[in-house]
């Protein structure tokens, strides 16, 4: 037998290839594993960029071959992408609707419906990236957090056509052009990672360049002619290729995690071995008797759906669990996602694509026929439409008319002292030189005059500004400076430790202006633990007895004192909250859909209630730390505690709600309900101290 490969017509049309199914099953199986049961399948997340290269190639393909033959028209490619894409996205975004409804607390509600009408506009790519600050929740209680790479795939679509379109009419070289494109988003994605992670990850000009690796696959060959060197000549050759990509695939399955800094030059692996397994072509053995393997193409024939499906069961069971579901569950959850991508692919996907239109036989009504151009403009129309009721489910911020699920029913819960004063976007500086609003995050202060105090830190300072402003009395003036970490944040750390990376330099720039203002007595730090210590797992306190950061986070904070010291400012530092899970995942949860409530019964998460003996043994590194700061810093520096107002010592407990009212808002993050039960006693605190 010969060991030559057949020669291609000059330009073949697109012709379907069963081993391209079975990549694309290796790519859905590997998502849909790693997102089931990661802690057995680490590096499962790169299947996303497979089947990036895999459009790229196939999307690529068919535009040349209709450029060459003169009959590409826009029309007719935007139409096919709705009948491929909009059939089963819609499906997929009417349930996460109607579970959300029934299922989520109105504030989940709220952002479900933004990111449905963020899928249904091909941006949520986009809006996740937004979400990516301190005040995200787990992205595993995101139903539709998996739809960020449909969006970056749409608009490669909507781009790329006209451009190659473009570039034809003009007869310029194509390939070059190609290959540009593709270095140069390559190289921002290098550039970016570690500047930016979050960006790099979401962000399509750091993406195109693996849809590209699929084009440059496609244009050398639809016009192998012009490229004969890069033909593959024989089947040891196709061999080759092909066990070289799949040797790159699982290299990467194995090697990359979370972790990584991915995509970056990591992502090399699994775009450059699914680019060398489709060079490969049919002939090789491996696309022959693996990827062309009946059971991998039937779930390469799914893959779409089961993609589309998977995620949103997988995260409402995580929801109404309260944590990861038991093994059991997420083994059933994952064979009821391929049922019904079976069932979307058979009775939605197939009629729609690959028939002429769609004959109904309906006894009253007689028989009658919609036609393709029918059935497109009912998609577009469709995806409109649940894109505009999350929208609306949005604005409404999560439909508080719903009977279902409500953290507080009463939207005003937790208030306590004088409400309605209002905060103004001002930094309240004036007698300061050279501010700068740009350096930092957050500049609120209380519209009253007579500027008193002054409060500075992250997130968590965030948090209780509001409860501090409403329960100050007439003498006592609020200024907040700071918010989340981010490009312009400001925290009590002033240094260039490395453990601090992601805390920004505008410390150091505050810590100064207030110390150069007159009016201001004293300023409160507020900032948590997790980021005095350096620590960013959502697990920290257990990471927090074994750190090695105290006098690395003990001088961080001595050196924000300084400034503020020398100029005869008192300190107060606020002892930070205690962390405990969610607060929805700490409340009964009870759906509308009684199986739901059947196969998910509520089960008390232990992280929900923490003694306060475990409290203060996971701390103890912490409050040695500010015990140390106050002793250091006589006269100057005085810590208030928020333990005995956070936790009953009575009964020894550190629990998520008190007096009815819920203690938490988002994570380790406290209520508006804790931050005036705090600031009453800190203002009257404030009051009784001896002028300086």
């Amino acid at each position: 037998m010969s060991n030559a490969i057949p020669k291609i017509p000059e330009l073949p049309n697109h012709q379907y290839r069963s081993d391209i199914d079975g990549l694309r099953a290796f790519a859905v199986l590997s998502v849909v594993l790693f997102h089931a049961f990661p802690e057995f399948i680490s590096g499962g997340f790169i299947g996303v960029d497979v089947f990036f290269v895999i459009s790229g190639f196939l999307i690529s393909t068919i535009i040349f071959e209709k450029l060459e033959q003169g009959s590409f028209s826009f029309i007719d490619f935007y139409a096919r992408r709705v009948r491929r894409i909009f059939p089963a996205l819609i499906l997929v975004l009417l349930t996460s609707f109607i579970l959300g409804w029934c299922i989520l607390f109105v504030s989940e509600y709220k952002q479900l419906g933004k990111h449905i009408a963020g899928g249904a506009g091909f941006i949520a790519n986009f809006i996740l990236w937004s979400e990516s600050g301190y005040f995200d929740n787990l992205s595993d209680t995101k139903p539709l957090l998996h739809l960020w790479s449909l969006g970056i795939e749409e608009q490669f679509y909507i781009v790329w056509p006209p451009i190659l379109w473009a570039a034809w009419r003009l007869r310029l070289r194509i390939l070059p052009i190609i290959v540009i494109i593709a270095i140069t988003s390559f190289a921002w994605n290098l550039y970016s990672i570690s500047i930016d992670p979050v960006a790099t990850f979401y962000s399509p000009l750091t993406r195109f360049w693996e849809l590209l690796i699929g084009s440059v696959l496609a244009y050398v060959t639809v016009f192998h002619t012009k490229y004969p060197k890069l033909v593959v000549s024989s089947v040891s050759q196709a061999n080759t290729y092909s066990w070289i990509g799949c040797g790159l695939f699982f290299t990467g399955l194995l090697l990359i995690n979370k972790d990584s800094g991915f995509p970056g030059g990591w992502a090399l692996l699994p775009t450059l071995g699914a680019a060398l397994m489709i060079k490969a072509g049919p002939s090789a053995w491996f696309n022959r008797m693996i990827l062309g393997n009946s059971v991998l193409v039937w779930f390469g024939l799914i893959s779409y759906p089961l993609y589309l499906w998977h995620w949103p069961l997988l995260s409402f069971s995580r929801i109404l669990s309260s944590s990861v579901p038991e093994l059991e569950i997420r083994i059933g959850v994952v064979v009821l996602s391929i049922l019904l991508s079976w069932l979307t692919y058979r009775f939605v996907e197939k009629p729609i694509r690959f028939g002429n239109g769609i004959q109904f036989n309906i006894t009253f009504l007689g028989r009658w026929f919609v036609s393709k151009k029918t059935i497109t403009i009912a998609l577009v129309v469709g995806l409109f439409l649940i894109g505009l009721a999350g929208y609306v489910a949005n604005y409404k911020n999560g439909s508080h008319s719903r009977l279902v699920n409500k953290i507080n029913i009463d939207p005003e819960s937790g208030y306590d002292g004088v409400a309605g004063v209002d905060l103004i976007d001002d930094c309240g500086l004036a007698n300061s030189p050279s501010i700068d609003k740009s350096w930092f995050g957050t500049c609120l202060r209380d519209s009253r005059p007579s500027l008193k105090y002054a409060m500075v830190g992250d997130s968590h300072a965030e948090s209780i500004f509001r409860g501090l402003v409403r329960t100050s009395n007439e003498a006592g003036r609020w200024l907040f400076i700071g918010g989340p970490n981010g490009k312009s944040g400001v925290s009590i750390i002033v240094s260039n430790n490395p453990i601090y990376k992601k805390v920004m330099p505008s410390s150091e720039y505050a810590m100064n202006a207030l110390a150069q203002n007159k009016k201001i007595e004293t300023v409160l730090f507020v900032g948590a633990s997790r980021n005095l210590f350096g620590l960013n797992e959502k697990k920290f306190l257990d990471d927090l007895e074994a750190s090695p950061n105290f006098d690395v986070a003990y001088e961080a904070v001595q050196n924000a004192i300084n400034p503020l010291k020398a100029a005869g400012k008192k300190i107060v530092i606020l002892e930070d909250n205690p962390t405990l899970a969610f607060p929805e995942d700490c409340l009964q949860r009870k759906s509308t859909i009684a199986a739901i409530n059947y196969f998910f019964p509520k089960k008390l998460n232990p992280r929900c209630v923490l003694t306060v003996d475990q409290h203060l043994h996971r701390t103890e590194q912490y409050r040695r730390l500010l015990a140390k700061l106050e002793k250091n810093n006589p006269g100057t520096v005085t810590i208030f505690y928020t333990t005995p107002i956070l936790c009953d010592e009575k009964k020894g407990l550190c629990e998520i709600s008190k007096n009815g009212r819920l203690l938490y808002s988002f994570s380790d993050h406290i209520s508006d309900y804790s931050a005036g039960l705090i600031g009453r006693p800190l203002n009257e605190w404030l009051r009784d101290q001896p002028a300086k």
